[in-house]
């Protein structure tokens, strides 16, 4: 099998290759090279598919080039990269390339988002939904998961909750709580230059999310040459949630179906304010 994931990336990085020479000869070698590269970033069961759904329609519209390789922080194999990896991958990027991964908020990661010639976004969750997509794809959707064995121990839905809201330390099966996932991922809030979507917004609000989307890229660098609301349409119509390998439901507000009255309670005690700072909730009485 690694001897399969080896060859298999010099193949794809040949097509990559091709990719671009064809996006120099339909829009100009001078155009592409004067597009920024596009990143998307997001955390895990957070919309990070959609997100690469909407950036990938950008070869619709102009002089991009989807590379067609893994998330810039996985290996051929998905597995997790070391930062030293991570940053090789992001420099490989170039002019009008487009990428996504699961970035955490911190140097160097900050610095390579934010330089001249990127256009960055992050998108993020309502962290109850992120609960509920991580246990049913877990339990359910990848029996290769880490936490598939503990899952199936459990009782019921509402213990695998109970288990992803504070975390896990058994040997074997460690699982960080949620409010530490999203501190390693809230700092991008902050950033400027990186551009911070919600992840309903691309499904109940989809135009004013895509108009947000597509001038953060005009800000970075893009020369639009088309009508704006056709630009829009384009990027519209490469959303296919059905097309991605985790895809199940992706509704906003899933988790009121499966949140009991103990599990809102342990989500209070364990996450403090963390859904007023993301503005999903005025208080904690929900």
């Amino acid at each position: 099998m690694k001897i399969l994931q080896i060859v298999k990336r010099p193949i794809k990085k040949a097509r990559w290759t091709l990719r671009r020479a064809a996006g120099a000869r339909r829009y100009r070698a001078e155009a592409l090279g004067a597009a920024p590269m596009v990143i998307g970033n997001a955390m895990p069961k957070s919309g990070s598919h959609l997100l690469s759904q909407v950036l990938l329609g950008l070869t619709r519209i102009g002089p991009f080039v989807d590379p067609g390789m893994p998330p810039l922080t996985r290996s051929e194999a998905n597995e997790n990269l070391e930062e030293r990896q991570v940053l090789a991958r992001l420099q490989e990027l170039q002019p009008g390339d487009i990428g996504y991964g699961y970035l955490h908020a911190r140097s160097p990661y900050i610095e390579a988002l934010s330089r001249d010639g990127v256009a960055a976004f992050f998108v993020y969750r309502d962290p109850r939904d992120v609960l509920v997509s991580h246990v049913f794809f877990a339990t359910e959707l990848y029996p290769g998961h880490g936490m598939h064995a503990y899952y199936q121990r459990l009782p019921d839905m509402a213990a695998r909750l109970n288990a992803a809201i504070e975390g896990v330390g058994e040997p074997g099966f460690e699982l960080s709580s949620i409010r530490e996932k999203y501190a390693h991922y809230m700092g991008w809030l902050d950033q400027p230059a990186v551009h911070s979507m919600r992840f309903e917004d691309l499904i109940l609000a989809q135009d004013v999310a895509l108009e947000g989307l597509l001038a953060h890229i005009v800000a970075r660098g893009f020369d639009l040459q088309m009508d704006r609301d056709q630009a829009l349409a384009a990027l519209a119509g490469a959303i296919a949630p059905r097309k991605s390998g985790t895809f199940r439901r992706g509704q906003p507000g899933e988790w009121r179906e499966h949140f009991t009255a103990e599990n809102k309670v342990r989500f209070k005690s364990a996450t403090g304010d963390l859904l007023q700072r993301l503005g999903y909730e005025q208080d904690a009485d929900w």
